[in-house]
């Protein structure tokens, strides 16, 4: 992991299309702002965990409905 200090009005760089800036501080907290090219998703990593497991039982349920499915077919051979 890249650990960098930034002030307040100072950004990085990801790449040539990706500027992180500190908006904000205060406290504990760090307000970001992010330029990124429309085509990328940004989340937080909370949203992106929940999201990620959704998707997760999505492809278990229809793998899980696939194999019931086969399995019903096989019967009625």
């Amino acid at each position: 992991m890249l650990v960098l200090a930034r002030k307040k009005g100072q950004s990085i760089m990801i790449g040539k299309e990706i500027r992180i800036m500190v908006v904000e501080t205060g406290g504990e907290t760090v307000r970001l702002g992010i330029d990124a090219p429309p085509h990328l998703e940004i989340f937080r990593e909370e949203i992106y965990r929940e999201l990620r497991e959704e998707n997760t039982g999505a492809v278990t349920s229809s793998e899980e409905a696939l194999k019931f499915l086969n399995e019903k077919i096989s019967r009625e051979k």
